[in-house]
């Protein structure tokens, strides 16, 4: 099986929303997670879906879910304290589907939605071949690695430098066994189940994304999806098929 893991269950205080989680917060009439769902719903590759979601929103996002028609989802369960706990407890939801059958499970921030169906495919496939796949943000300016006195320590060539982001995919019960170990050690709050992988020796193979693939944290964020969404509309309308350029692709 091929299942996404979604975790929504942060409170978005750099959103600075007035009466909801970012995760809920509308776009063209719907919500930003919706907008990320979608995503899993329509790609023939994915089989179900998993979220983690904060507790007193399940029965909201229940019916956000039947409403908008997202059947893939098999299971919501509540987040945890850490971004990494509510991973966890996505993953666990994830084996609860899965059972004894071998799967491949793409962890996914629910506002991250400007990917494609596409991005999800490739992921499933380069784990297939390579245990892992992370999902890369080309990097466009110089990136400087400083120490603790903001001296440059090193100059990495661009060219050979990236940003993860999301999806991460990996074999499930490669990244399950990983996170049990890690709560295990004492560590439950890791910025991302790459960096996990990484420190208990797992080789991470990276795919390049598309550079629009943002996560919506800042009102800032919200202003540029919407413009990109926006844009997107607007091309379908504009512009000859033979002009479409392939930014847009994947609405």
């Amino acid at each position: 099986m091929n299942i996404g893991v979604i975790f929504a269950g942060g409170v978005g205080s750099r959103m600075h929303s007035k009466d909801r989680p970012k995760q809920f917060l509308e776009v063209f009439n719907k919500p930003i997670i919706i907008h990320t769902l979608e995503h899993f719903e329509y790609n023939q590759d994915i089989d179900a879906v998993a979220i983690a979601c904060v507790e007193e929103y399940i029965p909201y996002l229940e019916k956000l879910v039947f409403k908008y028609r997202i059947d893939k989802v098999k299971k919501i369960v509540p987040g945890g304290k850490t971004g990494q706990l509510s991973i966890y407890n996505g993953l666990c939801a994830a084996k609860q589907i899965a059972g004894d059958e071998p799967s491949v499970v793409l962890i996914h921030d629910g506002v991250r939605p400007l990917i494609n169906r596409e991005l999800l495919s490739r992921n499933i496939r380069c784990v297939r071949e390579h245990g892992n796949s992370i999902t890369a943000g080309v990097v466009k300016e110089t990136i400087v690695v400083i120490n603790d006195d903001y001296g440059i320590e090193q100059v990495p060539s661009r060219a050979h430098s990236r940003v993860a982001k999301a999806p991460q995919c990996f074999w499930l019960d490669d990244i399950l066994t990983v996170h049990k170990q890690a709560l295990a050690d004492g560590v439950d709050n890791s910025i991302d189940s790459c960096t996990l992988m990484q420190q208990y020796g797992y080789k991470m193979t990276m795919i390049d994304g598309p550079q629009e693939n943002i996560k919506i944290t800042t009102p800032e964020d919200f202003f540029m999806m919407r413009a990109i969404l926006e844009t997107r509309e607007n091309q379908q309308i504009y512009l000859p098929e033979e002009e479409y350029h392939p930014f847009f692709e994947g609405v």
